[in-house]
């Protein structure tokens, strides 16, 4: 959890949070513990955590830095945080929280394995081995690129698959463009 000091921004937008997160982890010595979505609204809350002094640095810069971006709603920096309120901090709601993992368990052996080895005939091998050609690899038929598939345009306008435009081309390459704009006549 958090040892000396824990810092939150709650800021309007991804955008300003993460502006938020970058501002205050170049302005002093914190650890970006990572931040929470609403569910709704769009805030976003920037959960940090380090010494007062450089926390309190941190977030007065994080919020200049995320005002320019869209509006900061509160910032907030609690000194020597209860140990108890790891749960609200850390949930799994935050992102960028590492949650460990759980170590893969291997089932238990009930029998011990035999030692013995049985004597078995050796097998005898031929010295020819029978060799893996590249030849003689099934070699499937070439894909016809002449018709495209159904469902799949390139023309964002028409959606017709054999207008040749493609989305960011101007509008005059497309095919149906006369049709569509009879009011620029």
């Amino acid at each position: 959890m958090v040892k000396n000091a824990l810092g939150l921004i709650e800021v309007v937008g991804l955008a300003a949070g993460v502006e938020a997160a970058d501002a205050a982890v170049k302005a002093a010595n914190v650890t970006l513990l990572g931040y929470e979505l609403t569910k709704g609204g769009g805030m976003v809350v920037v959960k940090l955590a380090g010494d007062v002094g450089a926390m309190k640095a941190a977030v007065d810069s994080a919020a200049a830095a995320a005002a320019k971006v869209s509006k900061v709603y509160a910032t907030h920096v609690i000194p020597r945080p209860h140990s108890e309120l790891g749960g609200m901090i850390e949930t799994k709601d935050t992102v960028g929280i590492s949650v460990p993992a759980k170590p893969a368990e291997t089932p238990s052996v009930s029998e011990p394995i035999s030692t013995q080895q049985e004597e078995a005939e050796p097998v005898p091998q031929s010295e020819e081995a029978p060799a893996q050609d590249a030849d003689s690899e099934e070699v499937l038929p070439p894909v016809s690129t002449d018709e495209p598939k159904r469902g799949s345009y390139t023309c964002n306008l028409c959606g017709d698959p054999h207008c040749p435009r493609k989305k960011g081309d101007p509008k005059v390459t497309c095919i149906h463009y006369d049709k569509n704009n009879k009011e620029d006549e």
